[in-house]
């Protein structure tokens, strides 16, 4: 039997497991949960059963649970240390408030929350086909729309953009400021079609030019703006400035989940670094030719779709709503 400890944490949730003989959680700091944690635990049987008595026994998860605020979170650790310990391919996902196990097409597991939820609600008309919870992202970009996908493929949430859409109306980006923005978007198109959406508003700003373009990052060259234009009109800007230092930038993104009925998730980040002489890199999209990443000396077009999920203020903006994002979603 493996003797390796398994760990996940994060600002709500942590937990440390190991393989055992049964699958076993236990409440260390969640005081009152005691039962609620070990069900969970006595649910995993029914993806590896734990076996007392044969010497050829599959190898279970023995967890304990120091801080608890995800129960998707639990399972989802639970799953991967099962995954590792047996060669296995359970995957986890959650849809109206259930929690659902996975494996190759074979649904496995549900957990349900207290009180159960609605055959309606859970099946919907177009019944089982239609499992799964989306997040409309308020954009038609698909560079954009790609990196989403990915991040929130980590939750289980399938993700959609406008192009699903075509004849929701544009939201006019009168704002401000990023949050500004990102609401009217996140809130306006969540009103109009009754689902959850998160919309994001991103920008460049550069030091030397004030903080512009800013807000005004993708129209910086004007109403026809493209990204070739827009990086070239930043060239033209900083011609003069040939100081390094002097030509620091930062990319910001602030985020807005907006569902109906709720009071909006806000998160923002940014990702520190200069501005180049000449573009370099064929990845990514907007500024990412020009933006030189930190002290790296690599542009951020010359990173692949997972250095830059990791590393780039959308990234980290991502990382920080995962956190607080199950808990927001739990709120009536």
């Amino acid at each position: 039997m493996s003797e390796k400890i398994y760990e996940y944490r994060d600002e709500q949730n942590w937990f440390i497991g190991k393989a055992n003989f049964a699958n076993l959680i236990s409440s260390f700091g969640e005081i009152g949960r005691e039962q609620e944690v070990f069900q969970i635990g006595h649910l995993l049987n029914q993806l590896i059963p734990g076996n007392y008595d044969d010497e050829n026994y599959n190898q279970c998860v023995s967890i304990e649970v120091i801080k608890l605020q995800s129960d998707f979170r639990l399972f989802q650790f639970a799953c991967e240390v099962l995954n590792k310990l047996n060669n296995r391919q359970f995957k986890v996902f959650q849809h109206q408030g259930a929690i659902l196990v996975k494996e190759g097409e074979q649904l496995l597991l549900v957990h349900l929350p207290e009180g159960g939820v609605l055959l309606k609600d859970f099946f919907g008309s177009g019944g089982i086909d239609k499992i799964g919870d989306t997040i409309l992202i308020a954009t038609r970009n698909e560079g954009k729309t790609k990196e989403f996908r990915k991040m929130f493929a980590a939750l289980g949430i399938k993700v959609e953009n406008l192009n699903d859409y075509p004849d929701l109306p544009e939201v006019a980006e009168t704002g401000v400021t990023f949050e500004e923005n990102a609401r009217l978007k996140a809130e306006t198109i969540s009103e109009l079609t009754g689902k959850m959406v998160l919309s994001d508003d991103s920008g460049l700003k550069v030091d030397a030019l004030g903080g512009l373009p800013g807000v005004w990052s993708a129209r910086f060259s004007g109403p026809d703006a493209t990204d070739e234009k827009n990086n070239a009109k930043l060239l033209h800007e900083l011609a003069m400035v040939f100081d390094k230092e002097k030509r620091s930038a930062q990319f910001h993104t602030t985020l807005v989940v907006a569902a109906p009925g709720k009071e909006s998730l806000v998160v923002d980040a940014d990702w520190a670094g200069y501005i180049a002489t000449e573009p370099k890199g064929k990845n990514g999209f907007g500024y990412d030719p020009l933006f030189i990443v930190g002290e790296t000396g690599r542009h951020a077009a010359e990173l692949t779709a997972e250095e830059k999920n990791e590393l780039s203020h959308r990234g980290q903006a991502v990382k920080k709503l995962m956190e607080v994002f199950p808990k927001w979603q739990a709120q009536e």
